[in-house]
């Protein structure tokens, strides 16, 4: 259990100044599914797992079978058992995933075909979750993002990032993992194919003269609802972040990703 406590709301927000044009809700919100989904927590914390269901590099990535299970099924089991949230929703435009969500007991929030391009932010998403709670008279101190597609994250991890949040003092967080490479010698590559650093004067430095770079996984993310209502992001001041081992930090979004993911898992 995290030991993390509130004397009462942060805020009470008016999601709904903020969104124009969401349609009514189309929730399915049953007795058993909210028994299922309410931590024994202190934390008035909400998970939000977004999935939608046309992925273009890696199509049906959330559904992929992996550990005998659909993908987004790990995520969710991760969340219910790391005992911080009393309500774990799962955001999607497609029938099968909220099926599935349902039944490994996260609920199931249709998303607005608005929302569903594959060219959408995450922000507009957790901004609608937070508008339909509104509407319901229920109000959260912290927001998690949870990605469908780490599965290799455990509720450990969740926990951990979870524990970073101090609201007032820390108001983000995030898993984070070591890059595999000197990202000081990054090159981008222009219009004609000729490529150029985009950090020249450290360029020729060594490893050791730039320091460690980390970086956002692609798992986990917490944030206080008042924070991310003003800078409609995960990313802001006084962010922190939970050190997780590249072998648990793949973010699935290519073959080559799957790959790495089968070769993690089989290593376990």
């Amino acid at each position: 259990m995290i030991g993390l406590s509130f004397s009462g709301r942060l805020c009470k927000y008016k999601v709904s100044a903020l969104i124009q044009g969401i349609s009514p809700d189309k929730t399915h919100l049953s007795k058993v599914q909210r028994v299922k989904t309410m931590a024994n927590t202190p934390m008035n914390a909400i998970a939000v797992i977004p999935a939608r269901g046309d992925s273009k590099r890696l199509p049906g990535k959330a559904l992929l079978p992996f550990k005998d299970k659909p993908m987004i099924a790990l995520t969710i089991e991760a969340a219910i058992a790391s005992n911080c949230f009393r309500k774990i929703i799962v955001s999607s435009d497609n029938d099968t995933i909220l099926s599935v969500a349902s039944q490994y007991g996260a609920i199931p929030y249709e998303r607005d075909a608005s929302l569903s391009d594959d060219k959408t932010p995450t922000a507009p998403v957790l901004l609608d979750i937070l508008e339909r709670e509104e509407s319901r008279g229920q109000y959260w101190d912290i927001l998690a993002c949870l990605y469908a597609t780490a599965p290799l994250r455990t509720a450990t991890d969740v926990r951990n990032v979870m524990s970073l949040i101090e609201p007032g003092k820390c108001d983000f967080a995030m898993a984070v993992c070591e890059c595999e490479r000197p990202i000081h010698q990054a090159l981008i590559e222009d219009n004609d194919g000729i490529l150029k650093p985009v950090w020249p004067e450290s360029v020729d430095l060594n490893s050791q003269e730039v320091g460690r770079y980390l970086f956002g996984n692609g798992s986990t993310y917490a944030v206080t609802v008042s924070a991310f209502l003003e800078t409609k992001s995960l990313y802001g001041p006084g962010l922190r972040g939970y050190e997780m081992p590249l072998s648990r930090s793949v973010d699935l979004n290519t073959s080559d990703d799957l790959t790495r993911l089968n070769l993690f898992a089989a290593s376990d």
